[in-house]
């Protein structure tokens, strides 16, 4: 392609609404334009980028047995409601009427879409495993659409949905995907980690989220410094000491503890370790006709992880703290909350592992300037008992091989296993080999292919703009004729150009009537990996040579461009 003939416009200054690397240096390259807040055009540099993730995706998924087809972006809500997630799933769900008020929603996620199209068309076990996956424009009417391609309200996404009839299918296709991803991003020259992560509204009973390390991500990982472990800090965890004491039980005893509501005024008004207390935190669940409140314990150097309170429930929905007046409607009094006797019975309650180690330890006695000591087990009154602890940076990882570090993350791809959350409530059943219908499994699998784009610029740039690498860049090759007045430079660029053209480089020609240093900079801001400059010393055989990630420049003669070219 060349220069002047392709669509490019570039700019000097970041525009006001970019925020992060990726956005400002995309707008600044001429490859998105933004329409409204989250929506944006691609324009040529920018397409061609994701045409490549596109291509790597389809190759890497071919290769693992996935069968691509094309699914309606528009569903009816009949199906949202079947699944459940009508009502469930938020007001990030875009929803609609058509001319004739029938309700539709434009498709975060096809879920619905796509166990209905499987029992409709699949019914037999011997049409199993099988997994369909699209790449296709999605919607979510993100509250605040931010960051460029990392968040907005209308992206591209690789989204895939593998059913099966045992759990022993649904692990070796899990498997299979998260090769799979690795392989895909792998090829995109990403540096990022699978980690383990929660399920979120998908659901689900086991998810594994790929990041890629940036300072610009949303979420918080965490990962061991010697060992293969890593995960959401939602989903973390970490090894602490829990072992059992040598101590004889004392008995429970009030004492008065005026205007003590902390952890910290307790440890200095009883003198005693903050692991001598045990912390309680009330949250609340709201419901379409009810609220719900759970209580969760928990050692009081220690601090809740509120997702994992969530999933100890198996809740759908966000959990909440509750207010100062609601703690009062519950006969409760703030700061002095205790899983004791007389307890609003209508509170569930969880206690994390932590909890069960402890002996004669302090906690709220339910009256206002007054605690319990030597409360033990058998004192307090629980449901569960679960891992709600919120793991933190410098705690041991879970097996102990190695201490955890904490780095940012862009999520660029998520696998679950979906079980029977939507074929159970949706019927998506086969006959077996005993001609018995069976429910199937489900896994799902995203990749958010725009934010690709997004991340590998956050991970790969410097002070003068973007650096490709060379598999998903919009073009390999920059060939620079740094004067095009001057007929042997013009001559030897063209011979260049057909060269690497008939040899299926993917080269783009700037053939533009620019001062050389304008089309360098050029160059560098879009982030071409390769630049090839024809100057002065074309005429003696010569041409300039500069590989984009390292800045290294060599003079090299003519006749070894192609050798030059090749993978580096």
């Amino acid at each position: 392609m060349r220069f002047s003939k392709t669509f490019i416009k570039t700019y000097k200054e970041s525009p006001k609404e970019a925020e992060v690397t990726s956005h400002k240096l995309m707008l600044r390259a001429g490859m998105i334009k933004q329409v409204s807040r989250g929506n944006y055009t691609y324009l040529p540099l920018g397409l061609r980028v994701l045409q490549k993730i596109e291509k790597i995706v389809r190759e890497e998924m071919e290769k693992s047995g996935a069968i691509e087809l094309l699914m309606p972006i528009m569903q009816p809500a009949d199906l949202w409601m079947e699944s459940g997630r009508w009502s469930a799933y938020g007001p990030e769900l875009m929803r609609f009427k058509d001319r004739n008020q029938r309700d539709f929603v434009l498709g975060p996620t096809h879920e619905e879409i796509v166990t209905y199209l499987f029992r409709e068309l699949v019914k037999s076990y011997k049409e199993l495993p099988v997994n369909f996956y699209q790449i296709q424009t999605k919607f979510r009417d993100e509250i605040r659409p931010r960051f460029g391609l990392m968040r907005g309200r209308e992206f591209i996404m690789k989204d895939g949905y593998s059913f099966h009839l045992t759990k022993e299918s649904l692990d070796k296709e899990y498997l299979n995907m998260k090769k799979t991803y690795c392989n895909i991003f792998t090829r995109c020259g990403l540096n990022f980690r699978p980690v383990e992560a929660d399920t979120g509204s998908i659901g689900g009973a086991e998810s594994h989220e790929f990041m890629v390390l940036a300072k610009a991500g949303e979420d918080d990982i965490l990962y061991s410094d010697t060992a293969d472990y890593a995960a959401n800090v939602e989903k973390a965890t970490s090894k602490i000491d829990l072992i059992m004491p040598k101590e004889e039980e004392k008995q429970k005893t009030l004492v008065e503890t005026v205007a003590k509501t902390s952890i910290d005024s307790l440890v200095t008004y009883l003198n005693i370790p903050k692991q001598k207390i045990v912390k309680s935190i009330l949250f609340k669940e709201i419901c379409e006709d009810d609220i719900k409140y759970y209580l969760a314990l928990i050692r009081g150097d220690l601090d809740i992880n509120e997702i994992k309170v969530k999933n100890a429930f198996n809740l759908n929905t966000e959990l909440e703290l509750v207010t100062d007046e609601e703690i009062e409607k519950l006969g409760l009094v703030k700061g002095y909350i205790g899983a004791l006797e007389g307890i609003n019975e209508n509170i569930q309650i969880v206690m994390d592992e932590s909890v069960k180690y402890l002996f004669n330890f302090v906690t709220g006695a339910n009256k206002e300037n007054y605690h319990y000591i030597n409360v033990n087990i058998k004192d307090l009154k629980y449901d569960i008992i679960a891992d709600i602890r919120l793991a933190k940076a410098g705690d041991l990882s879970p097996k102990g091989d190695g201490v955890l570090k904490i780095a940012r993350g862009i999520e660029v791809g998520h696998i679950f296993k979906l079980g029977d959350k939507y074929s159970k409530k949706m019927n998506a059943k086969v006959l077996d080999e005993n001609g018995k219908l069976q429910t199937v499994i489900m896994g799902c699998y995203g990749i958010g292919v725009s934010r690709v784009a997004a991340a590998t610029v956050e991970q790969n740039n410097d002070e003068n703009g973007i650096i490709w690498p060379r598999s998903i860049a919009p073009y390999e090759i920059d060939l620079i004729a740094t004067n095009m007045k001057n007929e042997k430079i013009v001559e030897i660029s063209e011979k260049i150009y057909e060269k690497l053209k008939v040899n299926k480089f993917d080269v783009i020609y700037d053939d533009r009537n620019e001062k050389p240093g304008f089309k360098f900079k050029d160059a560098d801001l879009i982030g071409f990996p390769i630049k090839i400059i024809v100057g002065n010393k074309a005429e003696e055989g010569f041409v300039e040579i500069k590989y984009r990630k390292n800045s290294e420049s060599k003079l090299i003669k003519i006749e070894d461009v192609l050798e030059y070219c090749k993978e580096k």
